[in-house]
Parts: C-alpha cells; sequence; structure tokens
C-alpha cells in the first residue's frame, strides 16, 4: 500500500519528480563511471608495476634491496629454482634475471642505465618485455652480443637499429668492465620512463660481461591470473622464506617490493568514500527539499488522513516510501548509463597521451581500461541509498506531525 501511494504521489507534479531524478541518475552514472576510470587507472598502476620486472614475488639476497649491486647476489641459482618449483603453482612463471647498474655508450653519447640479464623463453608471461611492442628482433638465449633498448633511450642517445653500443659496469672483481652489442631491437613500454631505464642483453652475455658463472641478483616469481587484491603473493612470499633460511635468502611479495603503491591502495577505497559522500552530499540537498516541499504542498491531504483516522506512523512510512521510491528509480537509471559509458570507454580505452609526462609521473599507463568492481558498485549504491533514505525521514517526520487543526489553519 505505502509503495502504491509513492507511486501515485510522485507523478502528481512529474516536472519535480523529473527534476530530482535526473539529479539522482547524474550522479549515480558518474559515481559509476568517474568510480571504473579510477579503479582502472590503480589497476593499470599496479599492472604497470609488477610487469615491470617486478612480478608478484621475488627471491633474492637479503641486503640487495638497500644496495642493489652485483656483490649481494645468489651465486648458484639452481637451488632456488628447484624449491620454487616444488611449492608455487604448475601457473606460475619464474624467471631469473642479473640486474646491475650500467653506462651504455656510443661514439657520441653515454647515459645511465640498469643492465638487465634475461633468459629470453622464462620472460614471456613474467614481465612486460616480451609482449612489448618491437621493432626488429627479439632476444635469443645463445646471442652473444644481442640487446635490446628502449625507444626514448635511441632518442636519447641519437642511434638506431643495428647500431654498436658498449655496455660499462663494476664486475664481480671489482674492476671495469665494457663489452660492445649489437642492437637487435628496439621495444616500446607503456612507461618511457622504463624505455630511458633498461635495457636487455641475454643472460649468458651479461654473465660473461661481469664475470660470473652461474650468478643472479633476482628470481622473479609471476602469477597468472592474480589480482592486486589477492594475499597469494604473501602466503607463498611467507612458506618460501621457511625454506630459504638455510641458504641466506629472502622472499618478498610485491607489495613489501612496492611499498609507496601499497599504500595508496590502502587509502584508495578512503579516498572513494569520500568522493561518493561529496556528490551525494549535492543530490542529498536536491532530495530533501523537493520531499519537504510537496510535503508543505500536501499539507490539507495530511491533515484530512490524520482526520480520518490514520495514525503518524503509516504517514510517516508513506513519505519515507516515495524518497525511497525516488531513489531506486535513479539508482537503475544510473547503474545503466554508468554500466553503459564504462562498456563503450573499454572498446578504445581512455587515451592519456596528451598528458603522458603527468601521468607517467604518478606510474599511471598511457591508455587506462575502467574496471567496475563489485565493491565499487555496492559502495555507490549502499551510499546513496542509505543516505538518501537518512535525508528523507526529515520531511516524512514533518508529514507525520500535522495535525487536521493545524493544516486548517495554514491553508
Amino acid at each position: 500500500m505505502y509503495f502504491r501511494f509513492a507511486w501515485r504521489n510522485l507523478w502528481r507534479n512529474p516536472r519535480r519528480t523529473g527534476v530530482i531524478l535526473t539529479a539522482i541518475f547524474v550522479g549515480v552514472a558518474s559515481m559509476i563511471f568517474l568510480g571504473a576510470v579510477s579503479r582502472g587507472s590503480m589497476t593499470g598502476m599496479v599492472d604497470n608495476a609488477i610487469g615491470d620486472l617486478t612480478g608478484h614475488l621475488q627471491v633474492r639476497h637479503p641486503e640487495y634491496r638497500g644496495d642493489p649491486a652485483l656483490d649481494h647476489r645468489i651465486d648458484d641459482p639452481l637451488p632456488v629454482l628447484e624449491l620454487l618449483a616444488e611449492i608455487l603453482p604448475s601457473t606460475a612463471r619464474i624467471a631469473p634475471r642479473l640486474r646491475v647498474d650500467a653506462v651504455v655508450s656510443t661514439a657520441r653519447k653515454t647515459a645511465g642505465v640498469v643492465l638487465v640479464g634475461i633468459d629470453p623463453g622464462a620472460e614471456r608471461g613474467s614481465s612486460f618485455i616480451a609482449a612489448a611492442p618491437l621493432e626488429g628482433e627479439y632476444l635469443r638465449g645463445d646471442d652473444n652480443n644481442g640487446i635490446l633498448v628502449g625507444s626514448a633511450l635511441m632518442g636519447t642517445l641519437g642511434i638506431r637499429r643495428g647500431s654498436k653500443v658498449v655496455l660499462m659496469s663494476q664486475g664481480a672483481d671489482g674492476e671495469l668492465a665494457s663489452m660492445a652489442f649489437r642492437i637487435r631491437g628496439v621495444y616500446h613500454a607503456d612507461l618511457a620512463a622504463t624505455e630511458k631505464r633498461c635495457v636487455f642483453v641475454p643472460l649468458a652475455a651479461a654473465r660473461r660481461l661481469l664475470g660470473v658463472e652461474r650468478a643472479v641478483t633476482e628470481v622473479a616469481v609471476t602469477l597468472p591470473g592474480t589480482t592486486f587484491e589477492s594475499d597469494l603473493p604473501a602466503r607463498l612470499a611467507r612458506q618460501l622464506n621457511g625454506s630459504l633460511v638455510d641458504v641466506g635468502l629472502t622472499a618478498a611479495p610485491w607489495r613489501e617490493l612496492l611499498p609507496a603503491m601499497s599504500a595508496y591502495l590502502g587509502m584508495f577505497d578512503f579516498f572513494l568514500l569520500i568522493w561518493y559522500l561529496v556528490v551525494f552530499v549535492a543530490m542529498g540537498f536536491g532530495i530533501a527539499n523537493t520531499v519537504l516541499m510537496a510535503v508543505f504542498e500536501r499539507m490539507r491531504e495530511f491533515g484530512l488522513l490524520r482526520a480520518l483516522g490514520m495514525r503518524p506512523r503509516r504517514i510517516f512510512f508513506m513519505v519515507l516510501g516515495e524518497t525511497l521510491l525516488l531513489l531506486v528509480l535513479g539508482l537503475a537509471a544510473g547503474n545503466l548509463a554508468g554500466g553503459a559509458g564504462v562498456v563503450l570507454l573499454n572498446r578504445t580505452g581512455l587515451d592519456l597521451s596528451a598528458f603522458a609526462r603527468g601521468a607517467e609521473m604518478w606510474g599511471m599507463t598511457r591508455i587506462v581500461w575502467p574496471r567496475i568492481a563489485l565493491s565499487d558498485l555496492l559502495l555507490a549504491n549502499g551510499t546513496v541509498l542509505v543516505l538518501g533514505v537518512l535525508t528523507g525521514v526529515y520531511p516524512a517526520l514533518k508529514a507525520a506531525q500535522f495535525t487536521p487543526v493545524e493544516t486548517m489553519r495554514r491553508t
């Protein structure tokens, strides 16, 4: 009965009802759409960080994080690889790497880089480099002097594919080591900073340059299908640490390796809630004002209902039902519109290339793909529904307090 009365009363003034429905519709649609864009941006940042040679967890020397020097290396990675193969899921990708600071030089220019020795086959599914857009050839494990260079670094050095460069770094004996390489391919990454920073050579060539036989500086593990909300990396890291004590190594999940990113993720949901509350405040005043205006226009009606014996409680629920019905209609339309906008934008993505430098400062990808999370939908709808009903309590109480005598005097 309450909702039947509420439905009829809503359309007694179609213009007013249409205005408030439009306000709720626009507010909810913007919450869903912009929330999906924000979530997609955050997901892209995490995926970039994990794919940018971090992985979901890493095994390395305990002092390597504070001092990433060749002295803090894993001399024999074979026991570590065997242990990982035993403990990790069958879908896990394991990539041993040799990563050190180096200098790349040409006939005219030099630049500081991070030299990354990789197993080309193991990097497939482990990091961005195996799937990055490439001009030229990908590395082969038996290539003695091939190197992959980022597009941005190519522009800095003024060289082209096929050019010869010299890499210099401190070897295992503490002396300066150098070796000539030929550029086999030019890779393109989501972040220009990565293109300027990292050069890739086969693992065997990196070992030969640095004078080590089997050493690596890290063993990265990637868990396909694992989202950033999953606690699987942390659980596996704890399990591995119990087995790595004997060999003096540690395993760290990506949240520990990327503390700034982890802190940002911890604040994201809170910031999203604050933003939803701000959007609702704008809607809430409109809802309260509209319902209260309708209540005062219908004072004679409420007085007559009281005179006929309707209890104040029933009038309260009748007016509150109108507010709830407004919210449900606005939420339904807003969710449909916001979802449709996300679907349409997912066809092309949100191109931030025009703001590339500002976006890269925060680790954002150049193209953002919106992502709707169930938690965000529940948060947006729950915020509007709960606070909207609370907003409608005051007009409903006001209607329930009218007496027949009071309404006759005022009308």
